[in-house]
């Protein structure tokens, strides 16, 4: 897991903004499953981050700090909304072009974990793609590590029910 090395208390928001980046977008790019939208809520991730620096600066992990923040706008962005803005047009969209596949999509679990409920799918994020500890992701998630267990054991029945679907076999050993 890539860690920031410097420490947020003693450096510029700019410092440790630089240094932290690569981790948030990658915690945000692993949530969202897009690069535009992990860019959009890391991005609004720091806005907050820099109008509470002294907060941030201040508490015991800034990097859980950062962690959390993004969390809680990545959950509450996929809310529901009352209203939603649309734009229409009298054309469609223009034909993506074909992209390269890169090692995110070749996962075999990938496609399945981004069909998780948001909650479900930040357990997942925080507990395997980021290796954090089920009190660091209760910490993120502002819940309880009972919480934390079981919307994970949740995801992975559900991650196990469609890849039984598929006739694809992963198994994995950090059940518990």
């Amino acid at each position: 897991m890539n860690t920031v090395t410097s420490t947020a208390g003693t450096g510029t928001f700019e410092e440790y903004a630089a240094d932290a980046w690569p981790a948030l977008y990658r915690y945000a790019y692993l949530l969202t499953g897009n690069h535009a939208d992990a860019e959009d809520i890391a991005q609004q991730t720091w806005l907050k981050a820099y109008r509470s620096w002294s907060r941030v600066r201040g508490s015991d992990s800034p990097t859980a700090y950062l962690r959390r923040m993004l969390t809680n706008t990545y959950l509450s962005q996929r809310r529901p909304k009352s209203r939603r803005l649309e734009l229409l047009t009298d054309q469609p969209p223009e034909p993506a072009a074909a992209v390269v596949a890169g090692p995110e999509e070749r996962m075999v679990l990938w496609p399945h974990v981004r069909t998780l409920p948001p909650r479900q799918r930040a357990v997942i994020v925080l507990r395997y793609y980021e290796d954090l500890s089920e009190e660091q992701i209760a910490d993120a998630l502002g819940c309880s590590r009972g919480t934390v267990k079981s919307t994970a054991h949740h995801a992975l029945r559900a991650l196990r029910a469609a890849i039984g679907q598929d006739g694809t076999d992963i198994t994995d050993g950090r059940e518990g």
